[in-house]
């Protein structure tokens, strides 16, 4: 996945290779199905591809302070520099539902091939090629379609593809449109002309800056911490505030296995941590409305918390095997949907928690209705902080009790308390304080080796985890806790893998292994920096960095030996921790919420 790099508008998603192939878009929405899909089937899933017609070497960068990328091709003596973005609008709540692809000769001749072969539905649809006069054409398939405008002189290659070639000499500039738009409205679709398509471009490299310009980063890792910053801003969906934890599906942690997930839905977990992230940068935005996606959604019951949602706040995402496609590199099945959205996970309780308390820190206080709502998720996680349940790693097997999921319950108590305490002054909050008290003794009576002196990954075992690297974060112990300083001391010494670190060794149920885990060596380096161990933390965030592209985009994991990337691609996670650990490696990181006495 290292030749990718992502575009979108925060509606949807594409990813472009270092060749100039956008092989994996959804149009409307992140969790819609593909209309180019070549990661996943490089015979059916079809692709938009602009390049030279011989061999060509590339080089690539984002413009600055914006999502828009540029890839200059040389190819002989003659250069092209391909510009691909969503466009934009000044309100991206609503999208234009475009894609704009400008390519430039900066040095001619170059013979240039543009090939586009759209396929709807992850696919499993060949759309019909429509031609709407003056150069326009259409790709009409079940319920989607795509308008291409432009001067690039597209013509019908067959039934169901496109394609241009053309010499272009020093100066010329050709321009493509590519619009989602419903099938029955192909007839009402104005034509967008060459002029439109660059005002549109500029209108959207003007609103990245002023969204990057309100960026607080500061410090060494600037310039790092504002690409991941403007990644998790792409991933957010405008329209209701929802983050999805990845823009793609099906990306397999070990090449050739099956350990392949849809992560294109909004995450509680994730979510929470991303507005955390983009909040400390300055972005209060994206955490007031993330904020409230989650009261829309969970529609005032804490019932009806769910592990994640669709994007718009759909509860049901069955899981689906998509035969059809072979699978990034072979690695199959290819899935749609996500099993583990019926799980039960205690952490959602303390994230929503989180959120609310962070919320009237800033200066906001929920009013009666939320205030309800609160309450009912306090009175759950008093209920429910004993229960087994699938953790954070959402493990597909027996439930367990795993130490960060309690301390995940022990942070919704927690919160719950001190809002009672700070702005309502009401609730049942003996009982909250009595839980929050039997939460603390039985963590550290049943969540930590005494022999050891470190915490372990579920009550009873000898197991580590790289999630307890998080614990601080809660309030739960400092940073600099000694059960802390050794924890993180033992899963260095037995989590790590080449400098990286992985999730945990215990077996869990499914086929195969994975790779390391990205957001766990940042958690480390964030853990070491605020235990004042520069040197080390500087070390460990040095050797995950090192595992991004020449873009400074991360996935999920990493493969150390090979020294490629695994799991979907950006992960959303890997660049939030990006920025945590970045800021706590500067000095002005998330100190977390002092420990109460319980």
């Amino acid at each position: 996945m290292a030749e990718y790099a992502l575009i979108g508008d925060c509606h949807s998603a594409a990813l472009v290779s270092s060749q100039g192939s956008i092989d994996w878009c959804t149009f409307p929405r992140f969790d819609a199905g593909s209309v180019f899909g070549r990661i996943l089937d490089a015979e059916r899933g079809g692709r938009c591809s602009i390049t030279t017609a011989r061999p060509a070497r590339s080089t690539r960068r984002y413009l600055p302070e914006t999502m828009i990328l540029e890839t200059t091709m040389r190819s002989g003596d003659g250069e092209i520099v391909l510009t691909d973005a969503f466009a934009v609008r000044g309100d991206p709540a609503v999208s234009h539902h475009q894609l704009i692809r400008v390519v430039e000769c900066t040095k001619g001749p170059v013979d240039v091939r543009i090939i586009v072969q759209p396929r709807f539905d992850y696919g499993d649809v060949r759309p019909w090629i429509r031609d709407l006069r003056s150069g326009r054409y259409a790709a009409i398939g079940g319920n989607d379609a795509l308008v291409f405008d432009g001067d690039a002189r597209l013509t019908p290659e067959s039934r169901h593809d496109l394609a241009s070639r053309r010499t272009l000499r020093t100066g010329d500039r050709v321009r493509l449109s590519i619009s989602y738009v419903a099938p029955e409205a192909i007839g009402a679709a104005e034509p967008v002309t060459p002029a439109a398509i660059e005002r549109r471009l500029a209108e959207t490299g003007r609103w990245w800056r002023r969204w990057a310009n309100s960026c607080s980063a500061s410090g060494p890792h600037r310039e790092g911490m504002l690409r991941s910053a403007l990644v998790l801003k792409t991933l957010t969906y405008a329209p209701t505030g929802a983050i999805a934890a990845a823009p793609t599906t099906s990306i397999p942690t070990v090449i050739g296995g099956g350990r392949n997930w849809d992560y294109r839905y909004s995450w509680l977990r994730d979510s929470a941590y991303t507005v955390r992230s983009l909040a400390d940068l300055g972005h209060t935005a994206e955490a007031d409305a993330f904020r409230g996606f989650v009261d829309r959604v969970a529609a005032g019951s804490a019932e009806d918390l769910r592990v994640m949602y669709g994007v718009a706040g759909e509860r049901r995402l069955p899981e689906l095997e998509l035969e059809w496609l072979s699978g990034y590199r072979g690695s199959r099945p290819v899935r749609m949907g996500n099993g583990a959205a019926g799980q039960f996970q205690l952490d959602v309780y303390g994230y929503v928690l989180e959120l609310a308390h962070r919320w009237h820190l800033r200066g906001h206080s929920p009013d009666d209705d939320h205030w309800r709502f609160l309450v009912d998720v306090i009175d759950a996680a008093a209920e429910m902080w004993d229960q087994p349940d699938h953790g954070i790693w959402e493990i597909r097997g027996t439930p367990r009790h795993y130490v960060h999921s309690k301390v995940m319950a022990w942070l919704a108590l927690d919160r719950g308390i001190r809002l009672a305490r700070e702005c309502r002054d009401a609730g049942p909050k003996r009982r909250w304080v009595a839980a929050r008290k039997a939460c603390r003794q039985t963590i550290e009576a049943k969540g930590y080796d005494d022999r050891r002196g470190v915490f372990v990954r579920t009550f009873g075992s000898r197991s580590l985890d790289a999630a307890l690297l998080l614990i601080p974060w809660t309030g739960f112990v400092e940073w600099d806790d000694p059960r802390m300083i050794r924890t993180a001391d033992a899963i260095t010494k037995h989590l790590s893998r080449d400098g990286l670190i992985v999730r945990y060794v215990d077996d869990d149920g499914q086929p195969g292994s994975e790779g390391a885990f990205l957001p766990c060596a940042f958690w480390l380096a964030e853990c070491l920096a605020h235990q004042g161990r520069q040197d080390e933390a500087a070390r460990v965030f040095a050797n995950a960095v090192d595992a991004g592209n020449d873009l400074g985009l991360f996935a999920e994991q990493f493969d150390p030996e090979a020294r490629r990337p695994l799991g979907n691609f950006p992960q959303g996670l890997t660049h939030l921790s990006h920025v945590s650990a970045a800021m706590a490696l500067s000095g002005n990181g998330f100190e977390g919420t002092a420990p109460a006495s319980s």
